[in-house]
């Protein structure tokens, strides 16, 4: 019997190749960006650029999660800065950190549970479901306050306990390296496994790929759909405490875009916006080719239209080459029948 080389049996997973591709990228990018201003490459720039990386990486997994399925989550953002305002009012309030965590955790996972409904039972479009799950969140962020950002969390929970709060999620180092960063690869790690290695995982890209075969071959659409909204959910809770503990407060617009940071690092990478394609490792990629080309383009004094007009075009490229490899795909799966 004849084994499959290793390699080739890696290089052959659905959505390496776009993988890859963003990695290759990834090093054009940022050796360009080095010669051009040095500082580039220095430690602390390398280190500001992996913890600013990090929550593009959480909101690109949870967001690649929903595209593989097919979907789209526009509420992200919204529950990244629904997280922030409401673990930054209670600590505020003199709630102790832990308890706030799990009460702004409980919080995001109903919008969570709330789009998987929308989408996986009513079968509402996900673009207009989750738009308005996106209005519902940020709704809930401005109200949690009072219509108006928080004051330093350290005010209620005191400064010991504020400063603890701020360098677990953002100003720590562990290692030499910030925690933030080290939350992002834990979590990436867990999340990679369950979409590659659990049934739920195959789900999903069953989902993803023909939701009609997926339904004849026993897949509950309804329980896949709610897992994926969860994980992405999740993610967006983890970016809404990393967000309010980067600021030590909770800022209403905490979150602002990251719905579309979350497609740009997914899709970089090669997840496709069609469903059913498309691996982590590509979000990784794609998170890192993202905030490179940020912090490149900070360091070398590009204005921020700029920033975003390179940004975009890299987006809508990416996305018209997975519908040109995919249509090549399918007329040469008609051509040899």
């Amino acid at each position: 019997m004849n084994k499959q080389n290793p390699l080739k049996r890696i290089l052959s997973t659905r959505g390496m190749g776009g993988a890859l591709t963003a990695f290759a990228g990834l090093i054009v990018i940022y050796v360009a960006f080095g010669i051009i201003n040095p500082t580039v490459f220095s430690g602390q720039n390398i280190m500001n650029l992996l913890r600013s990386m990090s929550k593009y990486l959480l909101i690109g997994i949870g967001q690649s999660y929903i595209l593989i399925t097919g979907n789209i989550d526009l509420s992200i953002g919204s529950v990244a800065g629904m997280s922030a305002m409401i673990s930054a009012t209670l600590m505020t309030m003199g709630v102790h950190p832990v308890p706030a965590i799990l009460i702004t955790f409980l919080c995001c996972m109903v919008i969570g549970v709330l789009n998987g409904i929308l989408v996986g039972k009513w079968q509402l479009p996900p673009f207009i479901a989750t738009l308005g799950t996106m209005f519902v969140a940020r709704g809930v962020a401005y109200i949690v306050n009072g219509n108006r950002n928080t004051d330093a969390i350290a005010s209620g929970i005191g400064k010991e306990a504020g400063e603890t709060f701020q360098n677990f999620f953002y100003y720590g180092k562990t290692l030499g390296i910030y925690n933030t960063f080290w939350i992002a690869i834990v979590l990436f790690v867990v999340f990679f496994f369950l979409l590659s290695k659990t049934r739920t995982g195959r789900h999903i890209y069953a989902i993803g790929s023909n939701v009609e075969a997926a339904k004849l071959s026993g897949v509950s659409v309804l329980a896949t759909t709610t897992k994926a909204y969860l994980v992405s959910a999740f993610c967006s809770f983890v970016v809404g405490l990393i967000l309010c503990g980067q600021a030590g407060m909770g800022n209403m617009e905490a979150g602002n875009m990251y719905e579309m940071y979350g497609v740009a690092a997914g899709v970089i990478g090669g997840v496709s916006p069609l469903g059913g394609t498309g691996i982590l490792l590509g979000t990784l990629a794609g998170a890192a080719v993202w905030q490179t080309l940020e912090n490149g383009l900070n360091m070398v004094g590009a204005q921020v239209g700029i920033q975003r007009l390179v940004i975009g075009i890299i987006v809508a490229f990416a996305v018209l080459l997975d519908v040109v490899v995919r249509n090549g795909s399918f007329k040469k799966k008609k051509a040899d029948k």
